[in-house]
C-alpha cells in the first residue's frame, strides 16, 4: 500500500531537515536576540548559554541549507547529548518532567541526519 511512497523519501527526508533546522534555528535567535520572546531572558552570552546559542544559529544554518550536513548533524547530535545530560537530566529521570524531550528528539533527529545525508534540495547535492 505504502511502496510508492518510497519514491518521496528525498523529499520527506528534505522536509525532516528543513523544519529541525528552522525549529533549532529559533533557540539560538530567541537567546541571542530575545526573538520570540523568553520567558526568562538569558542574560549574559560569555558563557555556555552563549556558545549554545551560536552552534544553534551556524549550525541549524548549515542543516537548513543543507551544507556539510553530516559533519554539522554530527557535531550538534553530540552538542544535544551533552546539553540534555548537563541541563535536563539532574532535574528528573524523565525527560517530560525535565522539559528535554526536545533536546533528545533533536539529538536522534540529528543523529540519523549523520547517518542518512541531507535529501533532496541541500547544497551538498551540488559539491
Amino acid at each position: 500500500m505504502f511502496e510508492g511512497l518510497s519514491a518521496y523519501r528525498p523529499q520527506a527526508l528534505a522536509a525532516l531537515r528543513i523544519m529541525t533546522a528552522l525549529l533549532f534555528i529559533e533557540h539560538g535567535t530567541q537567546k541571542f536576540f530575545d526573538f520570540p520572546p523568553a520567558e526568562q531572558p538569558f542574560g549574559d552570552l560569555m558563557n555556555l548559554i552563549g556558545v549554545a546559542g551560536a552552534l544553534e544559529i551556524v549550525g541549524g544554518a548549515l542543516i537548513l541549507l543543507g551544507l556539510f550536513t553530516r559533519p554539522a548533524a554530527l557535531v550538534l547530535c553530540g552538542f544535544m547529548a551533552v546539553a540534555y545530560f548537563m541541563a535536563h537530566a539532574p532535574q528528573s529521570f524523565f525527560p517530560v518532567n525535565n522539559g528535554g524531550d526536545a533536546a533528545v528528539l533533536f539529538c536522534f533527529v540529528f543523529l540519523y541526519l549523520t547517518a542518512a545525508g541531507p535529501g533532496a534540495f541541500a547544497l551538498d547535492n551540488r559539491r
